[in-house]
C-alpha cells in the first residue's frame, strides 16, 4: 500500500472511530485529507507539496495498490526509465568513503528537518545490509554485502547500479525503494558515491 494511502487510512480510522455518529466515506475521507494536511502544513514544504500531488507513477501504484499488472507495470518503468540522468561527466563511480557517510546519513525528506543548508542522506542501511562493519540495518531490501565482489565494477553495472538508486521504478514498478535521484532527495554527485560504495574493490562491502 502507497504511504500517503496508508496514512490515510488510519487517520480515517481513526476519526470515525471517535464519532458517536457513524460518518459517510466522504466526511471520513475529507476528515483524514484535512488532518493529513495540517499535519505536514508545519514541517518540511517538500514533503507537503509530495503527498499533495502524486505524479503519474505513484498514483498509478496507488491505485493498483502496488501490485499494477504486467502492461501497467510495463508502462511505469518505461516512463521511469526516461527520467534517469546520467552524470555530464561520464562519472559514474565517485569515493566510496563519502558515500558510506551518505548511507549512514538518516537526515533529509522527514517533516522535521528544517535545514535546508544541509545535504540529506540516504538512510541505506535502514533497509539494507551493506558494509559488515555496520551490524545494525534493515532488511526491507536485499543484503548488500559484497556487491560488487559478486557483479562485477563494469560500466555496465556501474550504469544499473547508478539507475536503480536514481529512479528504481525503472526496474521494479512500485518499488518501495525511494527515487533518490528523481525526487532530488540525493544530488548526481552522492550517488556516484553510493555506487562506489557498492562496487569499488577497496570498499569494506567487497572485502
Amino acid at each position: 500500500m502507497h504511504m500517503r494511502t496508508a496514512l490515510l487510512l488510519i487517520v480515517a480510522v481513526g476519526l470515525a472511530a471517535g464519532c458517536a455518529t457513524r460518518l459517510s466515506d466522504d466526511e471520513t475521507r475529507q476528515r483524514a485529507e484535512h488532518a493529513f494536511r495540517e499535519g505536514f502544513a508545519k514541517g518540511n514544504p517538500a514533503v507537503l507539496a509530495r503527498v499533495q500531488q502524486q505524479d503519474e507513477a505513484q498514483a498509478l501504484c496507488s491505485q493498483y495498490h502496488n501490485e499494477p499488472t504486467g502492461d501497467v507495470a510495463g508502462r511505469i518503468e518505461q516512463s521511469q526509465t526516461a527520467t534517469i540522468r546520467f552524470p555530464a561527466s561520464g562519472k559514474l563511480m565517485g569515493d566510496w568513503r563519502r558515500g558510506e557517510k551518505i548511507a549512514q546519513d538518516g537526515y533529509g525528506m522527514r517533516f522535521t528537518d528544517r535545514d535546508t543548508k544541509r545535504p540529506n542522506g540516504g538512510n541505506c542501511y535502514n533497509c539494507h545490509q551493506i558494509a559488515p562493519q555496520e551490524i545494525s540495518f534493515g532488511t526491507v531490501g536485499p543484503s548488500l554485502f559484497r556487491f560488487g565482489k559478486l557483479r562485477g565494477n563494469g560500466e555496465t553495472v556501474q550504469k544499473y547500479v547508478y539507475g536503480k538508486i536514481y529512479n528504481p521504478q525503472a526496474t521494479v514498478a512500485c518499488s518501495n525503494m525511494p527515487r533518490f535521484g528523481h525526487n532530488a532527495v540525493l544530488s548526481e554527485e552522492q550517488i556516484t558515491h553510493l555506487v562506489a560504495l557498492l562496487l569499488d574493490p577497496d570498499s569494506p562491502v567487497n572485502k
